[in-house]
């Protein structure tokens, strides 16, 4: 009977309705949540195969929710440097802290679109609010460098925790020396005193030790030699074992090249690189690279007639630091900065992605997981491939528009009202149909 159809077509309307009204009630509720997902409604009608003579049976509508995942919100700012969100798309990788504490082996992964990172009393990088978030990342090694990792799988994910890095100091492996070298010293008659050339550096557990250069004259019958005898000692060496490396340097006095290196001549202790102008030696912590010039340059080392000075002494390696700050750059990379200017990479945070962001299953703490409506997980470098980079003293918005969902509030209202009226008179016609019999 079409009348009954009637009346099934404004339950089924006054039902998809409700289900709409609950996801308004979600949104303006969390319209200032960060990083909430609008979650939606779609309306579809229901056909039942209708009959000849002019007879029309109502089918009615059903409804699905869905969850808008691939939503941007907007991206705000902050003073927190673990503030973390991506610019575009793709997700964070996280777990419970619960997971974490109690984890043995690889951890339930989640998903977050975005979060309010800090460290608690052990160092674990996690959010305050709810159950809490540990962030996951691929820890660097020794040198800062991430080793290759499965990209399409968790397993190489670990919680961030940066209280291990409280403390750090990078021992010197390399360094530059540049110093001029009087030429009347190589002539005959001159006094052949050594000239030194104290470097600090520091060794593999951040203590400050002394490499010392001294140059000593070769003096010939007549003319001039230009030539000098380096040799290096190293403070943290056994004295009886310095020099710990002698080289013979030739300087040239041609014109248009002299004062440049003409030749380095290993004699004991360490090799000579002409095309990269380096020696090596072994301190007592491992090998060490210094930069002199190659030959025809006068970049380092220089034979002139000028006073004996040091022109250039760099190096790398820097003391003990503590950690002041830790910041996520825009590839993802979470660094460690000391309180001596020396800064580390700890960790890369990389981009999580799938081929169906809507079909992750939404979780408590704006969390999602995967599904198999969602497809395989895989992750990125940030800004790489499909992904946008992360941000850091930043957190993402809501998607919820309070406007937008004050609107829907209206129609939903309206069209609820409008199928309670369909119900309504359906059942006044009904009881018209009742009241034939009297």
């Amino acid at each position: 009977m079409t009348i009954s159809s009637s009346l099934n077509a404004g339950v089924t309307g006054l039902s998809v309705n409700a289900s709409k009204l609950a996801t308004i009630a979600d949104n303006i509720a969390n319209s200032k949540t960060k990083g909430y997902k609008r979650a939606d409604v779609d309306f579809y009608s229901l056909a039942i195969g209708n009959g000849g003579g002019g007879t029309y049976t109502a089918g009615g509508v059903r409804s699905s929710a869905i969850r808008e995942v691939d939503a941007q919100g907007a991206l705000i700012s902050s003073d927190n440097p673990l503030d973390i969100a991506i610019s575009g798309r793709g997700m964070l990788p996280v777990a419970q802290v619960a997971a974490v504490n109690g984890a043995v082996g690889q951890l339930p992964l989640l998903l977050t679109p975005t979060g309010s990172f800090r460290p608690d009393k052990d160092g674990l990088l996690r959010t305050s609010s709810g159950p809490g978030l540990a962030l996951l990342g691929w820890p660097a090694d020794a040198d800062g460098n991430i080793p290759v990792q499965a990209r399409d799988s968790s397993a190489g994910l670990v919680p961030v925790e940066i209280y291990s890095e409280r403390f750090a100091a990078s021992p010197t492996t390399e360094m530059e020396l540049g110093v001029n070298l009087p030429a009347s010293q190589t002539q005959a008659g001159a006094s052949g005193a050594t000239l030194s050339v104290p470097v600090e550096y520091f060794d593999n557990v951040g203590a400050s030790q002394t490499l010392n250069a001294s140059f000593t004259p070769t003096i010939p019958a007549t003319g001039s030699s230009n030539t000098w005898t380096m040799s290096l000692n190293d403070s943290a060496t056994d004295p009886a074992l310095n020099p710990i490396a002698e080289f013979e340097v030739v300087f040239d006095d041609s014109r248009g090249t002299g004062g440049a290196v003409l030749s380095v001549t290993p004699l004991s202790g360490g090799t000579y690189d002409p095309i990269d102008g380096v020696i090596e030696v072994n301190v007592e912590g491992g090998p060490m690279q210094l930069q002199i010039g190659s030959p025809g340059s006068s970049s380092h080392l220089t034979q002139l007639s000028a006073e004996f000075a040091p022109t250039s002494v760099t190096k790398n390696g820097t003391p003990v630091g503590t950690l002041t700050s830790v910041e996520v750059d825009e590839n993802g990379y979470l660094s460690a900065i000391y309180d001596t200017g020396y800064t580390r990479v700890i960790y890369q945070i990389p981009v999580a992605d799938v081929p169906n962001m809507n079909g992750l299953k939404a979780e408590d703490n704006q969390t999602f997981s995967l599904t198999q409506a969602s497809g395989s997980l895989y992750l990125w470098d940030a800004g790489g491939g499909p992904t946008g980079s992360i941000v850091g003293y930043a957190l993402q918005e809501s998607t919820a528009d309070i406007a937008g969902e004050l609107t829907d509030l209206i129609e939903t209202q309206r069209a609820y009202s409008s199928n309670a009226k369909v119900i309504q008179t359906v059942d006044e016609m009904l009881q018209e149909t009742t009241n034939i019999k009297r």
